[in-house]
């Protein structure tokens, strides 16, 4: 069975565990506080970062490398499409979600949040955090630009972007820092695809010291 290094959290693991059950790979989760720099794990990955996910011999990093060599290996069902444009606007949009939005959202939010108290490396930067809430409003508006024009964010089927995407507002979901009124459309998004079977782990996700919202495994909120 594959094995997951992994922090409930983090968008990054979150996006090859979607991955991983929408290809219906049985795969164990081991959490990872990679902050602690284990020699065991730093073995696994001297980046020192998770993911790291062992499977089929090997050992590998970087979340983006992973699902992509699990699209090349476990083809079926694809979250890449074919063509070469098609795949280029998929690629376009994961680097956007992990690269952009994580460095103007997710680092102001929920590593303010939640990982500085996990961590132990002290209190929110209340600067940071408005930071974070402003620039999310402006990511909302472009994904509801986006789906308008779409059935989903990169095209007319689902797509590795669409599950980057939902990795990071799922983490954020958890600490109640998505405003799902603000667009109606990016609401019926996330709703459908936290309805799919491969959504069912990370919405049992529990982080110690920080409940779950009312309203964070509703299907129907």
């Amino acid at each position: 069975m594959a094995k997951l290094y992994h922090l409930p959290l983090s968008p990054f693991c979150r996006k090859v565990r979607l991955s991983l059950a929408e290809k219906k790979i049985e795969c164990e989760l081991v959490e990872e506080r990679y902050w602690e720099q284990d020699a065991d794990f730093l073995r696994r990955n001297p980046a020192g970062k998770v993911p790291v996910l062992r499977i089929d011999g090997k050992t590998m990093s970087e979340s983006a490398a992973i699902c992509e060599w699990l699209e090349e290996k476990y083809p079926d069902p694809a979250l890449l499409p074919r063509s070469p444009d098609a795949r280029y606007e998929v690629r376009r949009l994961v680097a956007w979600f992990d690269d952009k939005f994580h460095h103007e959202v997710t680092s102001k939010l929920l590593y303010e949040r939640v990982n500085k108290k996990i961590m132990k490396t002290g209190f929110p930067d209340s600067g940071n955090v408005k930071a974070g809430a402003k620039a999310i409003k402006y990511h909302l508006d472009y994904m509801a630009w986006l789906l308008d024009h779409r059935r989903w964010l990169a095209g007319d089927v689902m797509t590795l972007a669409d599950f980057a995407a939902a990795a990071h507002l799922s983490s954020l979901d958890y600490i109640s820092d998505v405003d799902w009124n603000r667009s109606a459309v990016v609401k019926d998004w996330y709703a459908k695809i936290k309805s799919r079977p491969a959504f069912r782990s990370i919405l049992a996700d529990q982080v110690p010291g920080f409940p779950q919202p009312a309203h964070y495994a509703d299907l129907d909120f």
